[in-house]
């Protein structure tokens, strides 16, 4: 069995699981969101908390975003020039060491910036 017939529908179930539990997870944060604001449970200071909160993670999510797509895509192009044989599981390697150190450099620069 080919490793690609493998992973093919392994890819396909986990990209949807993942689309779906992102979904979820926006949805049921803004319901708890919206009952807290309806019950009374949150006042006017405490919603322009929220919304702080709400725009400083998409900053950071971006920059993480970015920096794992930059070492990924590295990783891409540095395979191009590394002779490896076809059922060799080198390429995964490679490209998730990659990836780990685009979250590492985004760990790193968080870390920095909360001190």
């Amino acid at each position: 069995m080919d490793s690609y017939e493998f992973l093919t529908p392994l890819a396909i179930f986990g990209g949807l699981a993942f689309f779906w539990y992102i979904i979820l997870k926006y949805i049921t944060e803004y319901l708890l969101k919206k009952k807290m604001i309806d019950k009374g449970y949150v006042n006017e200071e405490n919603q322009a908390l929220f919304k702080q909160q709400e725009g400083s993670t998409n900053m950071y999510s971006a920059l993480k975003w970015g920096l794992i797509l930059l070492c990924g895509g590295i990783a891409l192009i540095l395979l191009e020039y590394i002779p490896y044989e076809r059922d060799s599981p080198l390429p995964f390697g490679v490209f998730i060491v990659f990836v780990a150190a685009g979250f590492l450099i985004y760990f790193k620069m968080m870390k920095k910036e909360a001190e």
